[in-house]
C-alpha cells in the first residue's frame, strides 16, 4: 500500500453514522405522502446515491407524484434530526488524527448537507477538499466523482484508496480503477448477515476503525 497517496472517504455511513437517521426521515416523509416503505428497502436501494436520484427512483418505481417541495422538506427535517442525533462512526476521528496520507471527502450528499455534517462532527480540518456529486455529470455508481477528486488534487487514480460503505460507491471506485475498501461498521449494517451485505469478492472489508491500521500500518504518521 506504499503507492497510495490519497485516501478518499465517503461521508454518510463512513465518517458520519447518519444512514439510519436519513432512512428514518425518508420513511416518515414518504408516509406523509401515502407511501409505506421499510428501512430495509431504503438501505438496499437508496444508500450511496444522491437525493435527486433517489427521488427520481421513488417517483418511477412507485408511480408516486411527489411534490416539487419534497426534497426541501426532507432536507429541512434532516437538519433538525442531525442537530440532536448525529454521531461519528465510532473511532473515526482517532483514525484520522493518525493518518499520514492526504485525505479528501467525495460524497453523493449536497454541499450544504456535507458541510453541516462535517461541521457538527468537527472534521473539516482532516481533509484537503470536499467533493460532491453536484460537481460532476454523473453521480455514483459512475466513476466521475472519484476521478474528479483525483484530478483536482493531482493524484493518479491508481494512487488513490477509496473508503466506501455502499454498493454504489464500491462500483464507482472500481470503475475509476482505484483501490477500494468497504467499511461496514455503521449502524445501518446492524442485523445484516454477510449474505445481506453482499460485498464483491476480493474487496477488503472492515467494521471498526482500529482495523484500518492493522490492514495498512504504513498509513500512520511517522510509520
Amino acid at each position: 500500500m506504499q503507492h497510495i497517496e490519497l485516501v478518499i472517504f465517503d461521508c454518510d455511513g463512513v465518517l458520519a453514522d447518519s444512514e439510519v437517521i436519513s432512512a428514518r426521515v425518508l420513511v416518515e416523509a414518504l408516509a406523509h405522502h401515502g407511501l409505506s416503505v421499510t428501512m430495509e428497502h431504503v438501505f438496499r436501494n437508496f444508500v450511496g446515491q444522491s437525493f435527486p436520484k433517489v427521488a427520481q427512483k421513488i417517483r418511477r418505481d412507485f408511480a408516486l407524484d411527489l411534490p416539487d417541495s419534497f426534497e426541501t422538506e426532507y432536507r429541512s427535517r434532516l437538519v433538525e434530526e442531525f442537530a440532536t442525533g448525529l454521531r461519528e462512526t465510532e473511532g473515526v476521528s482517532a483514525m484520522l488524527e493518525a493518518l499520514g496520507r492526504r485525505a479528501c471527502v467525495a460524497t453523493s450528499s449536497s454541499p450544504q448537507r456535507v458541510g453541516r455534517t462535517l461541521g457538527l462532527l468537527k472534521m473539516e480540518r482532516f481533509f484537503e477538499r470536499v467533493f460532491t456529486a453536484s460537481e460532476v455529470a454523473r453521480g455514483k455508481p459512475a466513476p466521475d466523482l472519484f476521478l474528479h477528486a483525483a484530478k483536482c488534487l493531482n493524484v493518479r487514480p491508481k494512487s488513490c484508496l477509496v473508503i466506501e460503505d455502499s454498493k454504489a460507491g464500491l462500483r464507482a471506485a472500481q470503475a475509476a480503477e482505484m483501490e477500494v475498501w468497504r467499511y461496514i461498521g455503521g449502524a445501518h449494517f446492524a442485523g445484516f448477515t454477510p449474505e445481506d451485505i453482499d460485498t464483491p469478492a476480493g474487496l477488503r472489508t472492515f467494521d471498526n476503525w482500529s482495523a484500518f491500521y492493522q490492514m495498512a500500518p504504513e498509513f500512520k504518521k511517522d510509520a
